[in-house]
């Protein structure tokens, strides 16, 4: 089983940034694949951002170009996002899922993910 916690979320103003973090603890040996997912209150999680085993990055059009998904070493994923507009507010959710070497075209789809952290809003005015 995997814990993931986030943190880093908070208020920004439009055209502002925040960097969001994950840290994963657990079993955590082995290949994963990893996202950042948002929700707004009665809408669904959509996918943001996604980071594959080789590194390889996928975003939602809404944030390409703004966002930026990394991972260090120790496994803890971030979420870099600058240029922040009103429509970013939401909670903010990191997933993972083991035994991934990359997820394609399902990076951003919800069901792709087993492990879900607690989430950490984010409200931009």
């Amino acid at each position: 089983h995997v814990q993931l916690v986030e943190s880093g979320g908070g208020s920004a103003q439009v055209g502002g940034s925040l960097r969001l973090s994950c840290v994963a603890s657990g079993d955590t040996i082995g290949r994963y694949c990893m996202g950042w997912f948002r929700q707004i209150p009665d809408k669904e999680r959509e996918g943001v951002a996604g980071i594959e085993s080789d590194g390889s990055t996928n975003y939602a059009d809404s944030v390409k170009g703004r966002f930026t998904v990394s991972q260090e070493a120790d496994g803890t994923l971030y979420l870099n996002m600058t240029r922040l507009n009103s429509e970013d507010t939401g909670m903010y959710y990191c997933a993972a899922v083991p035994l991934c070497w990359s997820l394609g075209t399902t990076a951003l789809a919800e069901a792709s993910y087993k492990y879900w952290g607690q989430g950490t809003q984010v409200t931009v005015s």
